[in-house]
Parts: C-alpha cells; sequence; structure tokens
C-alpha cells in the first residue's frame, strides 16, 4: 500500500491513529483521534507527544521504541483532550518510517481516585472480550452437537462464566462501575464455586464448613463470585490439596476507623505452602504475584471489591495453612 492509499485508509479507522516524528512531536492524527481528543487535525502538527500525555513516563517508552525499533503495548495511559478532559486508553506503538505509529483504543474516563489498579484491569478487560465471545461460541456449539447430559451441562457453565466474565468486563471498560448490589445469599456463591471446581481436571478435594444462621447481605453477587473463584484459584495454583470453605458471623468487628456491628466472615483456608515471607507486606498490591507465570492482578482485584462493599480482605499464612478471610458488612441496607 502506498503512502496515498495508506492515508485514505487512515482517514476512515473508527481506531483512533497517530504519527510521531523522531523528535516525538506530532505529525498526523486521524479524524477518529482528533474527535476524541477535541482537537483539530491540523492543529496538532508539530505539537509534542507529551502535550497529550498525562504522565511524562510514556515519553520515555515511546523514546525506547524509536532506540530498540520494537512494537511495544501501553496499557492505561492517560491522555489529556483539548477540552480539559482526561481519557484512558491503550496504545499499541510501533515503529514507522523514521518515526512512531500510535494505534489509540479509547477506554474512557480514568476512575475519580486515579486507581492504577483500575487502570490495569480495564487494558485486560479490553484484551479478553474477543476471547471470551470465542469460547462462549464454542461452548454453544458443544451444547447443541453433544448427547451427555452432564457434557451439555458443563458446556452451559462455560457458557455462564463467559457471560459473567463479559459483563465484569464491560463495566470496567464503560462507565458503569458502580456495584450492582442486590440481596445475595453467600451459600449459594460458595456452591457455585464449588462446581465451577469440581469440573476441572485436578480439582482439590473440597471441604464445606458454614454457619446455616448467616443471613443473606446486599452486595453485587457478579464481583463477588469473582473474588472467592480468585482465592480457590490462588490456592490451587499454588499446589493446595485440599480447600476449606468456612462462613461465620461476626460482632463488632474493626476495620481501620470503623466497627462494625455485624460481619460476614467467608474464609478460604488452604493446605498449601504458604505465602512466601517477601510477598507478605505487598502481597495486595497490583502487579505482585508469587509465581512466575501469575498477572498478580487476582488478589489486588480481589482486595479493591471488598473495600468496594465496605469491607476487607485479609490473610495469614504458614507452611501448610493458609486462610483469606473476606469480611462483608450485613447490617447495609439496600436502596
Amino acid at each position: 500500500m502506498n503512502a496515498m492509499a495508506w492515508r485514505e485508509w487512515a482517514e476512515q479507522m473508527a481506531t483512533g491513529l497517530a504519527l510521531v516524528d523522531a523528535g516525538l512531536c506530532l505529525r498526523w492524527i486521524n479524524p477518529a483521534l482528533a474527535e476524541a481528543l477535541a482537537l483539530g487535525p491540523r492543529s496538532v502538527i508539530g505539537l509534542p507527544l507529551a502535550a497529550v500525555l498525562a504522565r511524562p513516563d510514556g515519553l520515555q517508552q515511546a523514546a525506547r521504541v524509536l532506540a530498540e525499533r520494537h512494537a511495544l503495548q501501553w496499557r492505561g495511559v492517560s491522555l489529556l483532550a483539548g477540552n480539559g478532559r482526561e481519557l484512558l486508553a491503550d496504545i499499541a506503538v510501533q515503529p514507522f518510517g523514521e518515526g512512531l505509529l500510535l494505534e489509540v483504543h479509547l477506554l474512557g474516563e480514568p476512575d475519580p481516585a486515579g486507581s492504577p489498579l483500575s487502570a490495569t484491569l480495564r487494558g485486560f478487560a479490553h484484551e479478553v472480550k474477543n476471547p471470551l465471545a470465542g469460547l462462549r461460541g464454542a461452548a454453544q456449539l458443544l451444547q447443541r452437537r453433544v448427547d451427555s447430559e452432564d457434557l451439555r451441562d458443563l458446556a452451559g457453565l462455560i457458557i455462564d462464566e463467559a457471560d459473567r466474565l463479559g459483563i465484569l468486563a464491560n463495566r470496567l471498560l464503560h462507565h458503569h462501575g458502580a456495584a450492582q448490589l442486590a440481596p445475595v445469599n453467600i451459600h449459594h456463591l460458595l456452591e457455585r464455586l464449588t462446581d465451577l471446581l469440581q469440573a476441572e481436571p485436578a480439582s482439590p478435594r473440597l471441604r464445606h464448613d458454614y454457619d446455616p444462621s448467616v443471613p443473606d447481605l446486599v452486595a453485587d453477587a457478579d464481583r463477588l463470585q469473582q473474588v472467592l473463584l480468585n482465592l480457590a484459584r490462588n490456592a490451587q495454583e499454588a499446589g493446595a490439596a485440599t480447600l476449606t470453605l468456612r462462613t461465620r458471623v461476626e460482632h463488632g468487628l474493626r476495620l481501620g476507623e470503623r466497627v462494625l456491628r455485624m460481619a460476614l466472615r467467608v474464609d478460604v483456608l488452604d493446605d498449601g505452602p504458604g505465602v512466601p515471607p517477601a510477598l507478605r507486606d505487598s502481597l495486595f498490591q497490583p502487579l505482585v504475584s508469587g509465581r512466575a507465570d501469575g498477572t498478580g492482578l487476582g488478589l489486588a482485584l480481589s482486595r479493591e471489591i471488598a473495600l468496594e462493599h465496605g469491607g476487607d480482605l485479609r490473610f495469614a499464612s504458614r507452611p501448610g495453612e493458609t486462610v483469606f478471610s473476606l469480611y462483608l458488612p450485613l447490617e447495609r441496607t439496600h436502596d
């Protein structure tokens, strides 16, 4: 494709595109990006890339792409629009001639708290949507083609989980991030977790120790399900052979400066090797993981969800016994 044909194609793209020269100045942006940033396509010519980046570390990464001539993915980049708004984007950066080509995928506006975790999660949500759609479609085909009722049920489980994760991804990508509160029976979520774990080839032994007097709580069922799944999977991947799922009601629980009159405690107890001492102080921070292939997002997200519900996530660990305790208020009312 020659330069003129490429430019005509790029002008019609719905995805934002920009060309940056070797001096890290903007040379061109397509109409889609110009509209999103509230900038005139001609007014940006010669504008330093730093003028549209909310944080300076992006310039260092751009300079590295120029020097090393390899592609790079920026996650959760904050862009400054011409109207003063701040926008969040994932940006694919690649060498283009003597400069760079930026492919900008806008994710929306950042959270008011400016959490780097939320930026990372939005980037993750953007990446998983297409695989989730493929997974759901394959499960639907299997469900129609198999004769076994058990296999159809397993395919239905895959479809339900793909739908649940799709909803979570959409909430992160768009501006519907507030928890969807409704009455939730925690034991129903734990039984759902049991079904999911037992459907896997190497399922751990599962023990249940429920307090039958636990009342319903007001919460976002999908998000709590994700927390429970994260905790169970972490234990399983750490080498646990047995998981115990336990519920209790606590009274007068202190969370920071607050005291909860009545709270639910959900314990996920495992017999794995325990949390490495070097990770204990930073375990709930984004991108901290004890596994070489871990993303470090699961526990960070889980604690963020617990805090969002007015609760907390804590752990105690020694070799052979690790317990993650999810605390949730029970006196909260549903509007």
